[in-house]
C-alpha cells in the first residue's frame, strides 16, 4: 500500500488538472514542496483549518476520480506487468538481438495504451 503523500502524487499526476486553481496551488505546496498548513495559510492569509478543508476537498475529489476511472491504479498494473515479462524475457535462452527487440516491443505497446483510460467493455486490453 503507498503512503498517503505517495498516492495523492500519484493521484495529482493523472488528475491534478481536473481540480480547481486554489486546491492545485495547495496540494502543490503541502505534497510537493512539503510546506505546513499554518504556511500555506500564512501565504494566503487564510486561516489554517481553511487550508486543511481545501486540501481535505482536493484528495477527497482526487480519490473520486480514480474510484470513477481508475487511470492511477491501471498505470501501476501495467507497470508491474512491464517489469515482470522484462524479467521474463531476460531470462530466455535467445541471443541478445532477440531479446532487445522484444523489449522494445513491449514498451512501444504500453507506451500506444498510454492514457486511453480503461475498457468499459471489459475486452481484456485492461491490464
Amino acid at each position: 500500500m503507498l503512503d498517503k503523500t505517495t498516492r495523492v502524487n500519484l493521484l495529482y499526476d493523472h488528475y491534478g488538472g481536473l481540480l480547481t486553481e486554489k486546491q492545485r496551488r495547495f496540494v502543490e505546496l503541502h505534497y510537493f514542496e512539503d510546506l505546513s498548513l499554518g504556511e500555506i495559510a500564512d501565504l494566503f492569509g487564510v486561516s489554517r483549518q481553511a487550508v486543511h478543508d481545501h486540501l481535505k476537498r482536493a484528495v477527497d475529489q482526487l480519490e473520486q476520480y480514480e474510484t470513477v476511472l481508475g487511470l492511477a491504479g491501471r498505470g501501476v498494473r501495467k507497470r508491474a506487468v512491464r517489469a515482470r515479462l522484462n524479467g521474463e524475457i531476460a531470462g530466455l535462452p535467445v541471443d541478445e538481438r532477440r531479446k532487445e527487440r522484444l523489449l522494445r516491443l513491449i514498451d512501444s505497446l504500453c507506451e500506444e495504451d498510454e492514457g486511453t483510460g480503461p475498457h468499459p467493455e471489459g475486452d481484456g486490453r485492461d491490464v
